[in-house]
């Protein structure tokens, strides 16, 4: 594999229970969640290994932990709300930057393939990834600006809307990603399997699942 000109951004939670995916409680457990969201986690990691990127940087809010698979660098995420945590991250990069999270275990290499291509950032200033619930699941900056993500309300139906116009109003050439459904609740776990049935997110939901309905 040939490194591109691009580096590669996960903004991850160490899977804790009780500090990660939170909605899914009800109806799994605050430690099955967690479990789901290591499987993501996990997942999400082993396709950025595989992927064209000059460097892949997992930006962690927690300790690292059996789930993180080795070649990845590791940088501790900054404090404060998502906004000021996600343009933390790109201002330690320098060069073009995509960042994408850890709620998106059935991502595939072809969803990022235009912004990792050699050819990505030729006429084009950002790259932008929306998701289902209104928010985004992957940012590309070729020339990281903080300022660009500060002061963007998150977590809310119009995130993304607000966001790609931020860019836009910034006068940058801003190219779009397909659309993706983040893994917040129940349906939107067993559709991310649905996606990804091989993967370790699919797996470790049929087993709690199972779990469950025998119980």
């Amino acid at each position: 594999m040939t490194p591109g000109p691009t580096t590669l951004l996960v903004l991850a939670k160490e899977p804790v229970p009780g500090r990660v995916k939170t909605r899914l409680t009800p109806p799994f457990s605050p430690e099955e969640a967690a479990e789901l969201a290591a499987a993501s986690l996990a997942d999400t990691l082993d396709l950025v290994l595989t992927l064209p990127a000059r460097r892949h940087v997992l930006v962690l809010d927690g300790r690292p932990g059996p789930w993180l698979p080795p070649g990845i660098e590791v940088r501790a995420q900054a404090p404060g709300g998502l906004d000021e945590r996600i343009a933390a991250a790109f201002a330690a990069c320098a060069g073009p930057t995509v960042l994408i999270g850890m709620d998106t275990p059935h991502l595939t290499a072809s969803h990022l393939a235009p912004a990792l291509a050699p050819a990505a950032w030729d006429g084009c200033d950002a790259w932008f990834g929306p998701a289902e619930d209104g928010g985004f699941w992957a940012l590309g900056l070729a020339r990281p600006r903080p300022g660009l993500v500060l002061g963007v309300p998150m977590s809310r139906p119009d995130t993304g809307c607000l966001q790609r116009a931020r860019l836009t109003g910034a006068g940058l050439a801003v190219r779009d990603l397909r659309e993706l459904r983040d893994v917040d609740e129940a349906a939107d776990a067993e559709h991310a399997a649905a996606e990804a049935p091989d993967g370790r997110f699919a797996k470790t939901l049929a087993r709690l699942t199972g779990a469950a309905a025998l119980r």
